[in-house]
């Protein structure tokens, strides 16, 4: 091969996941084997140890708190997988790979199922994690009272026991096989003695040094973290900056070497810049604006209809997404996810049936749909457009603007209308489980239904994979046409990075590789 073909291929892949790679190296005519080579030759270089990263994020406020039980913005994911670990982790082709746990099986035909435990892993405060620190953290988060972001998925969880010092096991209410990868869950960090409270005590690659919750984070290399392939940049500065001009604008000028959420609209120009790279997946992650089905006018199915049926979906995804994401259909989840339910029919903006809905509904004047800037990149924009395409229907919405600083812990879930975002989940009973289960702390839309409960426990445990496509189809019919979520599009991921930042990997999961990234890159030069 002509070498600077080659040099450049190797830069190419330098930038890019093996399975990235491989896709365009075969669409550009080169052999498997070839492809494959050159990757591994690309990759071969040794992360470079030492320097201070610096990443700036969005979703951080000052009403944060370390608690993983209580993370629900996008600062607090990233900085507590720094200091944190799970039992396991998603990979990007959606395999559960080890993290403190090194192996697990089923036991009783996956009924129960036996995670061992890494031995000697240490958390920061030179304790050394056991069995009864998982058990103690799982019931913990598992408690109906805990306001969990995971209570949804254990609430299936009949108890946990200890079996010595290195191993736990999970005994279900049901089977379910895709039980190990649910404990990848960002909100299940094993701490000591279960945890609990404003404490960062982890056994993640770094320790919190400082911390300003909604401003700044510093940590630190943790000399003895189990995991080699993490923790390469001595330390790393998380810098809170919620409005995207000033977050973009701190990688362009170097303040940052990385950061999330690129407004789709600039990426396009970062990209042509030699010093930024911009790496956009597609995923599992969706925009969405969620109504409360118990609390009026969006009690009125009719209503909800008519508001799902009044947003212009294509015309939002081409002026807020500019082509990095996919259109939507009222029900969270997308063709990321296995066994997604491709007959259900796609929902189309028509505002006359929306307008004769609207009608039906007996419901008059405005209705408030709330905002702010880091609801997600464009959310303004978003909800001006829905603004004007319900307007074609007859309906009227007063967009009210909120301060970003509170929004998640003021707005979110507590107003009946506002603007949101979900990351997704790696199956699709986790993600009803949090976010549509009727006892679900996150269920942000208040749908409650015992029939759609009884599908997902029938969902859950049936091993059949036709079988349960179908029970998922009609649960996102259920969710679709009864429910309160409007779901106009799902978003790729868009980071933005350095050019002197390496080994980054993107992830369909979330954002920043998972979350994972700025633990796992290092600087050269």
């Amino acid at each position: 091969m002509n070498p600077e073909i080659e040099g450049n291929l190797k830069r190419a892949a330098a930038k890019m996941s093996r399975r990235e790679f491989l896709r365009s190296a075969a669409l550009a005519g080169i052999a498997p084997m070839t492809a494959g080579a050159i990757f591994n030759q690309a990759g071969a270089q040794a992360p470079v140890k030492g320097g201070n990263l610096v990443v700036a994020l969005a979703g951080g406020a000052t009403t944060d708190v370390f608690d993983p039980a209580l993370c629900t913005q996008d600062t607090c994911a990233t900085v507590n997988n720094m200091w944190g670990t799970t039992l396991t982790r998603e990979s990007a082709d959606g395999r559960t790979t080890p993290l403190l746990a090194e192996s697990w099986e089923p036991v009783d035909g996956g009924r129960r199922w036996r995670f061992n435990l890494r031995r000697g892993v240490e958390f920061h405060n030179g304790k050394t994690v056991t069995a009864d620190d998982v058990v103690a953290t799982l019931r913990r988060h598992s408690d109906k009272d805990s306001k969990s972001g995971a209570l949804g998925i254990l609430t299936e969880v009949e108890g946990f026991r200890a079996d010595g010092k290195n191993a736990v096991e999970a005994t279900l209410k049901a089977v379910n096989p895709d039980f190990p990868l649910l404990m990848s869950d960002y909100h299940l960090i094993i701490q000591p003695d279960g945890g609990g409270g404003d404490e960062s005590v982890g056994a993640g690659p770094y320790t919190v040094e400082e911390a300003e919750h909604g401003v700044r984070y510093l940590l630190r290399k943790y000399p003895t973290h189990f995991n080699p392939d993490m923790g390469h940049v001595e330390t790393i500065e998380a810098l809170v900056i919620n409005d995207d001009t000033a977050r973009v604008s701190a990688v362009q000028t170097g303040q940052a070497h990385m950061t999330h959420r690129v407004p789709p609209k600039v990426a396009r120009l970062l990209s042509r810049s030699p010093d930024i790279q911009i790496r956009n997946i597609s995923g599992r992650a969706h925009y969405v604006f969620p109504m409360h089905c118990d609390t009026p006018p969006f009690d009125d199915n009719d209503l909800r209809l008519a508001l799902k049926l009044s947003v212009n979906r294509g015309e939002m995804v081409e002026k807020i997404l500019q082509g990095y994401g996919g259109i939507g259909n009222d029900f969270p989840i997308n063709a990321a996810y296995g066994l997604f339910p491709a007959g259900v029919p796609q929902r189309e903006y028509d505002p006359k049936e929306a307008a004769r809905l609207y009608r039906k509904s007996g419901h008059s004047g405005p209705i408030v749909l709330r905002v702010a800037e880091n609801a997600f990149p464009g959310a303004v924009d978003a909800a001006t457009l829905y603004k004007h395409s319900a307007a074609e229907a007859g309906i009227n919405i007063e967009v009210k603007r909120e301060p970003s600083d509170g929004y998640w812990s003021n707005v979110w879930n507590v107003q009946p209308f506002c603007v949101s975002y979900w990351s997704g989940r790696p199956v699709q009973h986790q993600m009803y489980s949090i976010g549509y289960k009727s006892d679900a702390d996150w269920n942000d839309t208040r749908f409650k239904r015992t029939d759609f409960d009884a599908l997902l426990a029938r969902a859950q445990s049936e091993l059949d994979e036709s079988r349960r496509a179908v029970i998922y189809e009609e649960m996102a019919l259920m969710v679709r046409d009864h429910g309160g979520v409007i779901v106009p599009m799902f978003n790729d991921f868009i980071d933005a990075i350095r050019s002197n930042v390496k080994g980054f990997k993107p992830h369909p999961g979330k954002k920043l590789g998972d979350d994972y990234g700025p633990a796992e890159v290092w600087l050269e030069g």
